[in-house]
C-alpha cells in the first residue's frame, strides 16, 4: 500500500512510497525520485545509502515508472547492511542517499528473438531489459530460477511481457524442476532461432548461463554486481576480468559479453570481504538484542562502549 509519513503534505525525495516482502529476506522498495525515474534506463544502478553511517550499496533498479515518479529496488537481506535496511526500511521511511542511475544502459539490439534469464534476486533486475526489448518488437521468452515457489514473485509482471515464461525450481515445486540452463536448453530446443540470451543472477548461475549457450554461439549478455565503493571508477574495487582486458563494472558495464567473463575470478573477489561481513554481521545483531526490551541499560551501556561501532 502507498504511505505518505506523518506530517508531510506530499512524497519528499528519496521517501519510500511502498514495500512488499516477498520472502524472508527479500523485499522491494518503491522510492520516490521523479528526476531519477525520468532519466533511468534498463540495465542501471544506483548507490543507497539507508543513512548517514550506512554502507554504500549498489542496486541494479529494478523498475521505474516516469509518470508517478519512482524507481523500484529488490533487495535481498543477505549481510549486516541489507539486514539493517530489511528491519528499518518501511513505507514513509527515507533513505538518506541515493545516487545514480549509474552504469551504461544495456544496449538494446535487433535481436528478433531473445531469451532473458533471470536467477533468483537477478528476477527483478532482468525485468526491465525483458519489457524493453518486447517494447522493441522482439519475441521475448523468459526462464526464471528459484529455489522453491515460495521465492517465486514478478510471475504476473513477466506473463504480461513475456510471449512464453518458463518457470524452473530446484525442488520441482512450480514449474520445471531443475535450474534455470535447464529453461535455457528447453528453449534453444524448441527455438532453432534464437538470436540473444540475457541473463542475471548469481555468478555461478550466469557462468552457467553462458556455457549453455557457449556450443550454440548464441550471444550471451550478463549483468555483474561487484564490490563497489564509489561507482565511478575510482576505487578500482569493482574491477573485472573480461577477455584479456580488466574492466570496472561501474564504469564500462554493468553488461558485459557473458563468453568473455573470468566468472571465477568474480567469485573470489566477492568471497574477499566475507570475514568483515561476518563480524559485522555479528556485531549488529549482538547491537540488536542489547536493545531489546528489559535490556535498555545494558543498551545504553554498550552505545557508550562502542559508539561508531554502526
Amino acid at each position: 500500500m502507498n504511505s505518505i509519513a506523518p506530517g508531510r503534505s506530499g512524497p519528499q525525495p528519496f521517501e519510500i512510497l511502498r514495500r512488499e516482502d516477498y520472502s524472508d529476506v527479500t523485499y522491494m522498495l518503491e522510492v520516490h525520485h521523479p528526476m531519477m525515474a525520468r532519466a533511468a534506463k534498463p540495465g542501471q544502478f544506483v548507490i543507497v545509502m539507508s543513512h548517514a553511517n550506512g554502507e554504500r550499496i549498489p542496486l541494479t533498479i529494478a523498475d521505474f515508472n516516469r509518470e508517478k515518479g519512482t524507481i523500484t529496488l529488490v533487495i535481498q537481506a543477505v549481510g549486516k547492511s541489507t539486514m539493517e535496511m530489511q528491519q528499518t526500511l518501511t513505507a514513509g521511511s527515507m533513505l538518506h542517499g541515493l545516487a545514480g542511475p549509474m552504469g551504461i544502459p544495456t544496449h538494446l539490439s535487433d535481436a528478433r528473438k531473445v531469451i532473458c534469464v533471470g536467477g533468483g534476486l537477478g528476477v527483478a533486475p532482468v525485468y526491465p531489459q525483458a519489457r524493453a526489448m518486447k517494447q522493441k518488437g522482439a519475441y521475448v521468452i523468459g526462464v526464471l530460477g528459484f529455489r522453491n515457489k515460495d521465492l517465486v514473485f514478478w510471475e504476473d509482471k513477466f506473463r504480461a511481457i513475456c510471449d512464453e515464461l518458463l518457470i524452473c525450481t530446484d525442488d520441482g515445486s512450480a514449474g520445471i524442476k531443475g535450474m534455470v540452463t535447464d529453461g535455457i536448453k528447453q528453449a534453444i530446443e524448441k527455438h532453432k532461432d534464437i538470436e540473444e540470451v540475457i541473463a542475471i543472477g548469481p555468478p555461478v548461475m550466469m557462468k552457467a548461463s553462458a556455457n549453455a549457450t557457449r556450443v550454440a554461439k548464441i550471444k550471451t549478455m550478463v549483468s555483474l554486481n561487484p564490490i563497489m565503493v564509489d561507482g565511478t571508477g575510482m576505487c578500482g574495487g569493482c574491477r573485472v576480468k573480461v577477455g584479456e582486458k580488466v574492466k570496472f563494472a561501474c564504469v564500462d558495464g554493468p553488461d558485459f559479453d557473458g563468453h568473455e567473463v573470468d566468472f571465477d575470478d568474480l567469485m573470489v573477489r566477492l568471497r574477499r570481504y566475507k570475514e568483515e561481513e561476518r563480524v559485522a554481521t555479528e556485531r549488529w545483531s549482538e547491537t540488536c538484542r542489547m536493545s531489546e526490551p528489559g535490556l535498555g541499560e545494558l543498551s545504553k551501556i554498550n552505545e557508550m562502549a562502542f559508539p561508531n561501532r554502526n
